[in-house]
């Protein structure tokens, strides 16, 4: 049976990754806009993957008894002053994601809930590759600076991830 204290957290955390989810689809909705459809194709695919996160909490819940309660999603920003600024604001939010997790595991770790922290280790490796993928996306990015023709490749290598790459 799942304590109500870590399925009220659980069902935060839901919201959290849905909203993570709805961040990246705005991000995705900010790179079409400026014609970069390689790195809007990766945001869209980094909102499905976080909305699959929020499920991993629901189905959880559910499999230890729990309810699932969901709460309203706030809105994402919408605009970002370029691409640079947009990964920026994609690395700060996968390390806020990544603090949540653990106060999750150190939550799970105070009750004494066993199979919670074992379910949750997945998302402490997930939050390792996420802030990695990303803080290497703004390194490119820095490095580039003002050169059209190399942020036209990296968008070009970003679209990669949703033809079956990464």
């Amino acid at each position: 049976m799942l304590k109500k204290k870590i399925q009220k957290a659980f069902n935060d955390q839901i919201n959290a990754e849905l909203y993570s989810s709805y961040l990246y689809l705005s991000m995705a909705a900010y790179f079409e806009g400026i014609n970069l459809s390689g790195a809007a194709g990766w945001f869209k695919v980094q909102a499905q993957e976080e909305a699959g996160h929020a499920m991993k909490f629901f189905n959880f819940i559910f499999e230890r008894g729990g309810e699932v309660t969901l709460g309203a999603i706030e809105g994402p920003k919408t605009k970002w002053a370029s691409p640079l600024a947009a990964f920026k604001d994609a690395y700060a939010h996968e390390c806020k994601v990544t603090a949540l997790i653990n106060k999750l595991v150190d939550l799970a770790d105070q009750e004494k809930d066993h199979a919670s922290h074992a379910f949750l280790q997945w998302f402490v490796s997930e939050q390792v590759e996420e802030e990695a993928t990303v803080d290497g996306i703004v390194k490119k990015l820095e490095l580039m600076a003002d050169a059209p023709g190399a942020l036209f490749m990296l968008d070009r290598a970003l679209a990669q991830r949703g033809a079956g790459g990464e």
